[in-house]
This record gives C-alpha cells, sequence and structure tokens, in this order.
C-alpha cells in the first residue's frame, strides 16, 4: 500500500499524466480509504472500468475548442441578426469534490460576416465542461472561445446547472439551480440585446 502512494506521489511531483496502472492504483487506494474490500468480485475490475470512465469524462484537457471552431463561413446571404442555440445539454465535474454539474448551456453570438456550423458550438461546450470546472468558468470559456475564434459582433452565453455538491453532500438542497452569464461586445454593451437573448434563452421553460 505505501508503495503504491509512494508511486502516485512520485508522479505527481513531475505533474506528467500518470499510466493506465498508476491510475487503477490510485481508485484501489480510494476504494480501500471509504473501508471496501478491493479483493472481492465485484470491485476486481471496478478500477480498469473507473480509469476508463474519467477518461471519456475528462476528454476536454485533451481537445482544443480553436480546433473545432477554426472552419467558418461566409455565405451567409447578409444575415446579421442573432444565432442562437439553445439548451444544449452537458455534465461536468465540480473541481471542488469532484461530483456531477448537471445542466442546459444557451449560447447566442451577433454574426459580422461569417457563421460557425451549428455543431461547433455544442461541441465547445462539450469541451469545457468535460473537464474539472467552476460554472463560472466554463460560463466564460465558452463565451470566450467563440469570440476569439469567429470574432462577431458579441457572444452571449446563459448556463443552468444542478451542482450535486449541493444535493448530494453538505447543504443537501435538491433541485436547486445556478444561473451564469457571460456577455462581449455588443451584448455586454446593450441590454436590450442582453434582455433578448434571455428572453429567447429561457422560452418554453
Amino acid at each position: 500500500m505505501d508503495a503504491i502512494v509512494q508511486k502516485l506521489a512520485l508522479s505527481a511531483k513531475d505533474n506528467s499524466r500518470p499510466t493506465q496502472e498508476e491510475a487503477e492504483d490510485a481508485v484501489r487506494v480510494l476504494l480501500r480509504w471509504a473501508g471496501e474490500d478491493t479483493s472481492r468480485e465485484g470491485l476486481l475490475d471496478t478500477p480498469r472500468r473507473v480509469a476508463k470512465a474519467y477518461r471519456e469524462l475528462f476528454s476536454g484537457y485533451d481537445q482544443d475548442a480553436a480546433d473545432v471552431l477554426g472552419r467558418t463561413f461566409e455565405e451567409v446571404a447578409g444575415y446579421d441578426d442573432m444565432v442562437l442555440v439553445r439548451n444544449i445539454p452537458f455534465h461536468s465535474h465540480c473541481e471542488h469534490h469532484m461530483v456531477p454539474i448537471i445542466g442546459t448551456a444557451s449560447v447566442g453570438y451577433l454574426p459580422d460576416g461569417r457563421v460557425l456550423g451549428l455543431s461547433k458550438i455544442a461541441r465547445t461546450v462539450d469541451i469545457y465542461a468535460r473537464r474539472l470546472q467552476t460554472q463560472e468558468s466554463m460560463t466564460s470559456q465558452i463565451a470566450n472561445a467563440i469570440q476569439d475564434a469567429l470574432d462577431p459582433k458579441g457572444v452571449a452565453v446563459f448556463v443552468e446547472a444542478e451542482h450535486m455538491c449541493m444535493s448530494m453532500r453538505g447543504i443537501q438542497k435538491q433541485g436547486s439551480t445556478t444561473l451564469t452569464t457571460t456577455f462581449t461586445g455588443a451584448f455586454k454593451e446593450d441590454a436590450s440585446l442582453q434582455a433578448r437573448f434571455m428572453t429567447m434563452a429561457r422560452s418554453g421553460k
């Protein structure tokens, strides 16, 4: 047990990505710390499964939003009004407790001659969601990535989510949600545009 802990500590010290074996060893340490017997049949393959799940749940670390947003389209027939993709579902994990954050994101922008493929917006949300996050940071990261890649007249992002660190532990208030917004460019300067975006984003809820 001590050898495993020492090995994990050395890996953390040099800041390199641990091996699959080291990740599985870490899961075994946590299971034993929780009071489990890692040799019982039901847990024999759990470390491998958890490591595989974490690779998927935190796949955003291996992706760059700039790559996803790199391709834009200029043939928009003069369209220059708001583009809004509403209620994009996501799941993330709180960086403080590593428990789920589950919610939706609505992303809008005012094009300035170029537009994005709609799926690119949803993929950008996923890239930032699939990392350890705070909701505030994630909201800003999505807006800034689109602003930097597309250089539109403005970007608006609205995120509504339930945090399991409030629902499952601590204060244990199930069903409470947190709302965050970020506005850039014209959205930041014009309160009427913000209101229009929020009305469109929340309509039907």
